[in-house]
């Protein structure tokens, strides 16, 4: 009966966030140009070669466990959601790029407030930090603690965005990063949700976030960009 109930939600959930207006109407960047992008789980191996685990806060002690696995029958990058509060960066400073990450949540009976994130331009211990908010049914915005005049400074862009455009727990969902300049844009299952402008972090690094919840990532790819070439519309007609 439980698991019942909890396809029942899932499928309500589902049947919201469409009647909701939640469809696709652009296409993600990867679905407009599949050239120079780089799948950074492709050759992660067993040992998820490249990828290092960081404590959040940046003063908080790892769990000797790895909560962090590549299951070898899919490929994705599984987070068991049981071994603390952390995030696992790519070990390669970026600039400009594109940052493609696809994830959901696995839905466990009676579980509420499903918390994770996808994370751009971090210093290399998450003290400056910039995360996109993933959650059950809501998210699809940035805030992080930015450096803005050389001191860290607290953002929230969630009222930028008039709805959440994220699926419930269960579905995949799509979430692209674009960061050029000072410019920082959140795309989200077919729609961008937030443009900031005023970026003074430079460089960092990307990663997703360990929360207390199992979430699964495919297709985490990203492509440099040059900021001098125009991106290619999103419109799909």
């Amino acid at each position: 009966m439980r698991h019942f109930s909890g396809i029942l939600a899932v499928m309500l959930g589902s049947w919201l966030w469409t009647a909701a207006g939640a469809n696709d109407d652009t296409a993600s960047a990867l679905e407009r140009d599949s050239g120079g992008w780089t799948d950074l789980l492709a050759h992660a191996g067993p040992k998820l070669e490249g990828w290092v685990r960081g404590p959040i806060p940046p003063t908080g002690k790892l769990n000797p466990r790895s909560q962090w696995s590549l299951d070898a029958a899919t490929g994705y990058l599984v987070c068991q959601g049981d071994g603390g509060h952390e995030w696992l960066r790519w070990d390669q400073e970026l600039g400009d790029f594109i940052y493609h990450a696809e994830w959901r949540f696995i839905p466990l009976p009676g579980k509420k407030g499903y918390n994770s994130g996808i994370y751009a331009r971090n210093s290399v211990d998450a003290r400056i930090w910039h995360q996109a908010q993933t959650g059950d049914g809501s998210g699809g915005f940035i805030f992080g603690e930015t450096s803005i005049n050389g001191m860290p400074k607290r953002i929230n862009l969630s009222k930028q965005q008039p709805a959440s455009r994220v699926k419930p727990a269960g579905q995949w969902n799509t979430f692209e990063i674009t960061c050029r300049g000072k410019e920082m844009t959140l795309w989200v299952n077919g729609a961008v949700t937030n443009q900031w402008h005023d970026c003074e972090v430079p460089r960092g690094y990307l990663g997703v976030e360990a929360e207390g919840y199992r979430i699964e990532f495919r297709q985490v790819k990203i492509k440099p960009l040059d900021r001098t070439t125009p991106e290619k519309s999103g419109n799909k007609d």
